[in-house]
């Protein structure tokens, strides 16, 4: 397909690609400028459909090619051999329009590590105000929290009982009640709180785009496939994408900004010649910039479900629905449909933690979810997910062919440290699920055993069912790491090493995994890197 420039060629100060979490944020935060000009590219189509706001529509998400990029892993050698489901958004608002919504920001040990690995000015102290200012939590602001962010974060509408039970059992195995997982503490079990505004899902999209749609200096431009970024004398001038309309070279004049993702950005990168020089020419790629880290560092929460059937008929399992419709559309908002379907969960910190931090996290579903909920069991029963949240391996994203359309190799490297801590604390999330489950409050609904098929299983028995069983909780990051070392692919201010006007904003940037999820941690940066480009550093 002939590239050729839009005609007339609009001319704009920043190009944002990729319309997720972080971009979303950029494109919203830099036109509140009236006298800049800021195009968004999004390969996805935008947010229409209701499953995308109704919270427990994220069930039917799964089976939705059209909204989600549908990854799968390399077969993993420590897993059994097995190719690995990665979820992520192919919408407006990325992966936040699509995910389960916990709104989870880490603890502060998290970010001062960022900067004592050379990620100077991201300590705790440093980002906090970048939470509070995405934040719009409904209990308010205090020393914590922000209450009018743009960002609506909400306790749930409508709970499980067996939600309820969770937390019971939770205290009754010595885990405090915690109800604020973001408060002073991280320990303990409760209710997450929701990135939901009104009973509604809260996307990056919704709390950032909507209220910049009607300015005129920003342009958004869905199902735009993004090929390569475009270079002169060592600096990013442009992009060249293509829609159903043709191929189009458009031009920046300031600052190309990827925020595809710790899957797209550093596949976009390798494409346009920033990677491991080696690779690239493997692929007829010419070398701009050879930049060895692009695509290394690739680290991800591997999570273990434990699945139970329930002797009673409350769990979402049989939940109609035209009930959920019902309620939801009806009703004001109410009922099921409001459900994040996680809605409880907890940290712990086991006995192998290395320090103060909980290092296992878990997600209490009230249904059964096998293979990410794409497979149907009968009957009625409830999930409690666990994962390590600081594992040591170490993985790695590479291009497939030098083909924007194909989607690269994933090779997460999962369990893959030499010493196997790795798999010893998956042992240890497994044996305090089946712990946390075992506790009187599950007698009243405690079926047969599913996942594992038995409760005695000895610690081989457990690493066996974690290879043949684990998956992702859907929190890659780390593949164009920050750090102020030679092998950082982007420095403390995002700028990509070696190239001008070219930063990456997004969950790639992040040397390591925060102790959560990774969605609000990821919309954090992108505010701080809105106010890094405002201010030119």
């Amino acid at each position: 397909m002939p590239v050729r420039p839009a005609a007339p060629t609009p001319e704009y100060d920043y190009i944002v690609v990729g319309a997720g979490s972080a971009g979303c944020v950029l494109a919203g935060r830099l036109s509140e400028d009236p006298h800049v000009r800021v195009l968004l590219l999004e390969a996805g189509p935008r947010d229409r459909h209701p499953f995308l706001h109704m919270p427990a529509g994220l069930a039917k998400l799964v089976h939705r090619r059209d909204v989600n990029w549908n990854d799968v892993t390399a077969p993993e050698p420590e897993l059994d051999g097995r190719t690995l489901w990665w979820p992520r958004g192919k919408v407006l608002g990325g992966s936040s329009a699509i995910n389960a919504m916990c709104y989870v920001r880490g603890v502060p040990g998290d970010y001062d590590d960022w900067a004592d690995a050379g990620a100077t000015g991201w300590h705790w102290d440093a980002v906090l105000p970048w939470f509070r200012c995405s934040e719009g939590n409904v209990r308010g602001s205090d020393a914590l929290h922000g209450g009018d962010g743009p960002l609506t974060v909400s306790d749930l509408r409508y709970v499980n009982p067996l939600s309820h039970a969770f937390i019971e059992a939770g205290q009754q195995a010595g885990h405090p009640r915690n109800d604020d997982f973001n408060g002073p503490s991280q320990c303990g079990v409760g209710l997450y709180q929701v990135t939901q505004r009104d009973g509604a899902r809260c996307s990056a999209a919704v709390a950032y785009l909507r209220p910049a749609g009607a300015r005129p200096n920003l342009t958004i431009v869905n199902g735009a496939q993004v090929n390569r970024i475009t270079f002169e004398g060592g600096r990013a001038t442009g992009v060249v994408y293509a829609t159903r309309g043709g191929a189009f070279h458009q031009p920046a004049t300031r600052e190309v900004l990827l925020c595809g993702g710790t899957i797209n950005s550093p596949q976009l990168l390798m494409l346009s010649g920033i990677g491991p020089a080696a690779d690239l020419r493997r692929h007829g790629i010419c070398v701009v910039h050879e930049a060895a880290g692009v695509g290394r560092n690739l680290q991800d929460h591997l999570d273990i479900c434990t699945l139970r059937h329930c002797t009673q008929r409350v769990s979402y399992d049989r939940v109609g629905d035209a009930r959920i419709a019902f309620d939801y559309y009806l009703r004001g908002r109410t009922g099921p449909g409001t459900s994040n379907l996680a809605e409880a969960g907890g940290f712990a910190r086991s006995a192998l933690a290395p320090d103060a931090r909980c290092d296992v996290q878990f997600h209490f579903v009230p249904a059964m979810l096998d293979d990410h909920g794409r497979r149907r069991l009968p009957g009625d029963g409830y999930t409690l997910h666990a994962c390590f949240l600081r594992p040591r391996s170490r993985g790695r994203i590479s291009l497939a062919s030098a083909h924007a359309g194909d989607r690269p190799r994933i090779e997460p490297c999962y369990l893959s440290d030499e010493a196997g801590f790795d798999l010893a604390m998956m042992v240890e999330c497994a044996r305090l699920s089946g712990e946390l489950l075992a506790q009187p409050a599950f007698d009243p609904y405690r079926g047969a055993p599913i996942f594992p098929a038995r409760d005695d299983l000895s610690d081989a028995e457990l690493a066996a069912f974690i290879r043949a069983r684990a998956e992702s909780v859907y929190h890659p990051v780390g593949t164009c790491r920050m750090g102020s070392d030679a092998d950082a692919v982007v420095d403390p201010q995002l700028r990509v090493r070696g190239i001008d006007d070219l930063r990456v904003v997004d969950a790639s940037v992040m040397p390591t995994l925060p102790s959560g999820n990774t969605n609000a941690p990821t919309i954090m940066i992108a505010e701080r890197a809105a106010d890094l480009i405002r201010r030119g550093a």
